[in-house]
C-alpha cells in the first residue's frame, strides 16, 4: 500500500472516531427522547426546578420553598423554586403542562386548580398531568380585617353587608381559593360584597394595612404576625375545629356561618413524564412529610403535613371537583 494511501486510510478512520464520539456525546446529552430515558434510570441526576404559580410571599410559595429545602435532601439534588405568577395561576400551571416529561419540572401548586377549570380560565384540570402527591394542608383559611374595623366578628359584617348590599370590599384575585370562599359565603349568608382584584396575597396584606380594602380572606399563618402586633384581626375560620395554633380564633360554624374550606398542596409532572420518576419523587415527598423536622418548620406557620399519594389525590380532586362544580353552578343562578 503505498504511503498517500495509507494516510488517507488513516485520515478515514480518525473521521470516523470523531463522528461516533459526537452521536454518543449527542444522545447522552441532547434534550431527545434518549436523553430522557437515559436520565429516569438514575433520576434525579441535575436540579429540579419547582414552578410556583404564584408570586413570592404567599402560601403557595412558603410551602413549596420549605417542600423543596427537605426534598433536596431525599433527592440528593438541588430542587429549585421558580415563581411564575399571573391569571390565577394559570401562567404557571400551563408553563408546567407544556415542559419536558423527563421529571426535572414539577409543578407545586393547590387547589385552585380546580376553580380555573370551573371558571374557564384554563382549558385544562389536575387530568392532564402526572399527579405525584400532596404534603401539606391549611385548615386556616380566615376572614382579615384591619384592627379599626368596625367589623368585630362575622354577625357585624353580614348585618352590615345585607344593610348595603354590594359596597363592602372584599378582596381576592380571579380564579384563586378565596374566589370559591367568597361564592361559598355569599350564598351562604344571603348577602353581596364588592369583590375586588387586588392580586396575590401580598397584595391582599398591603391592601388591608392600606385600608383600601375592606376585608382579606387568606391564611391566617400568612398574616398571624400582623395579628400579634395588633394591626390586623381575624374575624374567623373556615374549619370544623378552632386550630390548635390559634385557639382563640372561632370557627365560621361556631358563629352561625355553614361554610367549611381545607386547602392541599400538591406536586404534578407534566403528562407522560417516566412512571419510575413519579414514583421516585412522591416516595420522597412521603418521606418528607413523615419527618419530624418538616412538621417543626410547618407549626409555626398553622399548617399540617398530610401526604395524600397520586391514588389518594387524584381521588380527593375528583371528589372536591363535584363538590366545587355545586357550589359555583348555586353561586351562578
Amino acid at each position: 500500500m503505498g504511503k498517500n494511501n495509507r494516510i488517507l486510510l488513516m485520515i478515514g478512520f480518525l473521521l470516523i472516531v470523531v463522528l461516533m464520539m459526537a452521536a454518543c456525546s449527542s444522545s447522552s446529552n441532547g434534550n431527545g427522547e434518549a436523553g430522557a430515558d437515559s436520565s429516569s434510570a438514575d433520576y434525579p441526576n441535575k436540579p429540579i426546578q419547582v414552578v410556583v404559580p404564584a408570586g413570592a410571599g404567599g402560601d403557595t410559595d412558603r410551602n413549596a420553598r420549605i417542600t423543596a429545602e427537605f426534598l433536596s435532601e431525599e433527592l440528593g439534588t438541588d430542587v429549585v423554586v421558580s415563581n411564575v405568577g399571573g391569571a390565577g395561576g394559570t401562567v404557571g400551571t400551563k408553563q408546567v403542562l407544556d415542559a419536558n416529561s423527563d421529571g426535572y419540572t414539577v409543578l407545586a401548586f393547590h387547589n385552585s386548580m380546580i376553580i380555573n377549570s370551573l371558571l374557564e380560565l384554563a382549558d385544562f384540570n389536575y387530568e392532564d398531568y402526572e399527579l405525584a402527591g400532596a404534603n401539606v394542608q391549611d385548615l386556616g383559611n380566615a376572614f382579615i380585617v384591619h384592627a379599626e374595623s368596625e367589623y368585630t366578628d362575622l354577625n357585624t359584617l353580614i348585618e352590615s353587608a345585607k344593610e348595603k348590599p354590594g359596597e363592602i370590599s372584599i378582596a381576592t384575585e380571579t380564579g384563586s381559593f378565596t374566589h370559591l370562599q367568597l361564592l361559598a359565603f355569599q350564598e351562604a349568608t344571603g348577602t353581596e360584597f364588592n369583590i375586588v382584584d387586588v392580586g396575590a396575597a401580598a397584595e391582599k396584606v398591603t391592601a388591608l394595612l392600606g385600608k383600601q380594602i375592606d376585608i382579606v380572606p387568606t391564611q391566617l399563618g400568612l398574616v398571624q404576625e400582623y395579628i400579634k402586633s395588633g394591626d390586623f384581626k381575624a374575624l374567623g375560620i373556615m374549619a370544623e375545629e378552632r386550630l390548635e395554633g390559634a385557639p382563640d380564633v372561632p370557627t365560621f360554624k361556631e358563629e352561625g356561618v355553614d361554610v367549611s374550606f381545607d386547602k392541599f398542596f400538591f406536586w404534578a409532572f407534566p403528562k407522560d413524564t417516566p412512571q419510575e420518576v413519579v414514583e421516585s419523587f412522591s416516595s420522597a415527598l412521603e418521606n418528607v412529610a413523615n419527618n419530624p423536622d418538616f412538621k417543626a418548620e410547618l407549626d409555626p406557620h398553622l399548617i399540617n403535613p398530610a401526604y395524600m399519594s397520586p391514588e389518594d389525590l387524584k381521588t380527593h380532586f375528583d371528589t372536591l371537583t363535584e363538590e366545587y362544580k355545586i357550589l359555583h353552578e348555586n353561586s351562578s343562578e
